[in-house]
Order: structure tokens, then C-alpha cells, then sequence
């Protein structure tokens, strides 16, 4: 009876440690996941409010930064900063952007991430401004830096549309 009662123990002790060890391996995941969550949605803010300061806290700020969108490249931080999101910010008021349907992978380091994004912007000048919107995929590559995690890869596209149709022609 007291060998069945120390192996019961036992027994309960292996699974309740067990149950402690899965949760706490579980707990750190999705703490990383919301990490990577709040780093993406922090980009997608800074980028509503203009405030290149705050993106700089969370895109890796170094050659190792790639950025593909509508079929062009950046390469370095620099590069994407000056010559494609800096103008493109500038360009944009009144913007509007926001992440959906956000699935998240962490392993170790590296994390990635694909989503929906849908964006709303006035551009031009005032008094000739237009409003566009725009909606698509993306997928975004982090890597955890001094204990930050990093956008060091962003890559997105839009659904392509289709051709113009042309204006029905006159009949004389």
C-alpha cells in the first residue's frame, strides 16, 4: 500500500511538473509573439503619425534591412528610410493603417509574421488633394536585438487590378 501511495506520488509530483513546464514554455512564447505584435503595430502608427523617430526604434537601423514593395527593392535602412518611406510619409496626410488577420511565428531570435494590411492616405497638395486606399498581403522578418525585437525584412503586395476599360466609342 505505501509503494502504490509513493508511486501515486510520484506519478502526480512528474505531472504537475510536467503541466508547469508546458505552461511556462507556453507563457514565453506568446510573450515573444506579443512582442512581435507590438512591434509591428507600433511601425504601422509611427507610419500614421509621420513620426520617423518612432519607426527607428523598431526597423533594424543597418545595411541588413531589406524592403519589397509593388515590385521595388530597397536594401539598408538608409536607403528604405531616404528614399522610399521618408518621401512616402511626407507625401501622406490624414493616413490610415492598420494590420489584420496578424499570424505570428517565433523561433529563438527570429520571428515572422504575415498579415492583411489595408491603408487610407490624402496625398498631393492642399487644395489638390486626392484620398487612395489600398489593401493587401505582407509579410515582415524580425530579428530580437538587445532584447528589441527588429523589423529587418518587410515585403508586401497588393492585388493586382485589372486593365482600364476603354471609353465606349461614339457612334457619328
Amino acid at each position: 500500500m505505501a509503494k502504490k501511495r509513493s508511486c501515486l506520488s510520484i506519478s502526480a509530483f512528474l505531472l504537475i511538473a510536467v503541466a508547469a513546464l508546458g505552461a511556462h514554455y507556453s507563457f514565453g512564447q506568446s510573450k515573444e509573439e506579443a512582442a512581435v505584435r507590438e512591434a509591428l503595430m507600433k511601425s504601422a502608427s509611427s507610419f500614421e503619425k509621420n513620426d520617423m523617430a518612432a519607426m527607428t526604434q523598431v526597423w533594424a537601423n543597418d545595411e541588413s534591412v531589406t524592403v519589397f514593395e509593388s515590385g521595388h527593392a530597397n536594401y539598408g535602412w538608409a536607403d528604405y528610410r531616404d528614399h522610399h518611406l521618408g518621401p512616402e510619409m511626407k507625401e501622406m496626410k490624414n493616413t490610415k493603417y492598420s494590420f489584420s488577420d496578424m499570424k505570428i511565428h517565433v523561433a529563438g531570435n527570429t520571428a515572422w509574421a504575415t498579415m492583411k494590411y489595408s491603408i487610407a492616405a490624402d496625398i498631393g497638395e492642399p487644395g489638390k488633394t486626392r484620398h487612395v486606399q489600398g489593401a493587401g498581403l505582407a509579410t515582415a522578418v524580425l530579428e530580437k536585438r538587445d532584447g528589441q525585437w527588429r523589423i529587418v525584412h518587410w515585403h508586401s503586395s497588393a492585388p493586382r487590378r485589372g486593365p482600364t476599360p476603354s471609353p465606349t466609342p461614339k457612334n457619328p
